[in-house]
């Protein structure tokens, strides 16, 4: 399969659910303390990091260990960010179970980041462990699953993230490239078709829709649909589809 799938990941990484489940939770000492952590491992990750370990080194606790997490992953230490992570997610602590939730599925990303499919399999196993109705943790872990090349089981997470979420292009064309991989030539033309029906002239579907071409065969289409997904793309998207259009090149 040419084109993998990564999961993407903000740089807060805290949905304003999570915040929100955070910022009532009884566990939370001081929490203008953590808040300001949290903003600052986002603009200034070196010193947020700084302060979120003196802060556990003074009895800071889980606030603390998130904000310093969440600074090693805007440090790009995504490793160390995904350990840190389950360790909060599955420790001992009284937690909002929609916090617990999104400490699973931030460690699940942060070892995508990192490169480490497997271990971000186990985390995410973890969320929806906790939570099976939300399409994103499904959507996380087939990408996950991607990365270790497991394409029956992506197919069979975004079948579920569908389910959840039927009129989302997005899931569409992932399940696509899956089927891809498969050579499931029917059913990855089928979910191209839908998603363009859906979100027509999308450039992630007509650049998939390229590769699925190129890959029965059929040069001279997959040549359109690399040009066509040049039109209104975004810059990693028409960087993508301008690489495909120079393989092609006799």
């Amino acid at each position: 399969m040419s084109r993998p799938i990564f999961a993407v990941i903000c740089l807060g990484l805290l949905s304003v659910a999570a915040q929100a489940a955070v910022g009532t939770a009884p566990f939370v000492p001081n929490r203008a303390h953590y808040h300001r952590c949290l903003a600052d491992s986002s603009a200034n990750p070196a010193a947020a990091l700084a302060d979120a370990e003196n802060w556990i080194k003074a009895g800071g606790g889980v606030p603390a260990e998130h904000c310093a997490a969440l600074s090693l992953v805007n440090l790009k230490r995504y490793s160390e960010a995904g350990a840190r992570l389950d360790r909060i997610a599955s420790g001992r602590a009284i937690l909002d179970v929609q916090f617990r939730i999104a400490l699973y599925d931030q460690a699940g990303n942060a070892w995508l980041l990192a490169g480490e499919g497997a271990k971000a399999v186990q985390s995410l196993t973890g969320a929806l462990t906790l939570s099976a109705g939300d399409p994103d943790l499904f959507t996380d872990m087939a990408r996950a699953q991607a990365m270790v090349r497991n394409w029956h089981e992506v197919v069979l997470d975004l079948n579920a993230a569908l389910q959840l979420s039927p009129r989302r292009a997005d899931l569409l064309v992932l399940r696509a490239s899956a089927r891809r991989a498969l050579k499931q030539y029917v059913e990855a033309r089928a979910d191209i078709d839908n998603a363009l029906k859906l979100k027509p002239g999308d450039s992630d579907a007509l650049v998939e829709s390229g590769l699925l071409r190129k890959q029965v065969g059929d040069l001279g289409g997959a040549r359109r649909d690399f040009e066509a997904a040049l039109k209104g793309a975004s810059a990693e998207t028409a960087a993508e589809a301008r690489e495909h259009l120079d393989a092609l090149k006799p």
